[in-house]
């Protein structure tokens, strides 16, 4: 017997928002590893590549959590934006946009999951949230020049 969230069909949109913004995140991650040049080109193809895969598997949880609520994923996806900056930083500061906007996204479902008291999304919540906040500190320190400690973007998400 499944028991009736009060913000059943909240939680549903929301869930959706982050599939459609992590498939965006699988096409973003993907062609930003074709357009990596220079010296330090495989490692950093690597990481967008192995984040372009992360992506795709938050999309799947969230779809999951999406028909576990009895609701219906949408096909859509996520907002792309191509700006043909293909510099290293500038890439990387794309990135960081992108994993802010995503905790923003996992801050909303945490609070409607609150509200609705599922513990099963709270932590689902929470475990992005902290996931995604690594990201931010990676890419943080990816655009530290190097013998840099401070942080290159201030962010309270960490």
């Amino acid at each position: 017997m499944r028991t009736e969230l009060p913000n059943r069909e909240e939680l549903i949109e929301k869930l959706d928002q982050i599939v459609q913004h992590e498939l965006a995140g699988v096409v973003r991650y993907t062609h930003y590893s074709f357009m990596i040049f220079g010296y330090s080109r495989i490692p950093v193809v690597d990481w967008f590549r192995s984040a372009a895969t992360e992506t795709l598997t938050h999309a799947t949880e969230a779809g999951e959590m999406i028909t576990m609520l009895g609701g219906h994923p949408s096909l859509g996806i996520g907002s792309l934006l191509e700006t043909h900056q293909h510099d290293m930083a500038e890439i990387l500061r794309e990135s960081m946009a992108f994993e802010v906007e995503g905790v923003a996204i996992y801050r909303d479902l945490l609070t409607l999951a609150e509200q609705a008291g599922s513990i099963t999304l709270e932590e689902y919540s929470r475990r992005l949230i902290s996931q995604e906040a690594m990201h931010i500190s990676d890419i943080d320190k990816m655009l530290r020049r190097p013998g840099e400690v401070e942080q290159a973007v201030k962010s309270e998400t960490p």
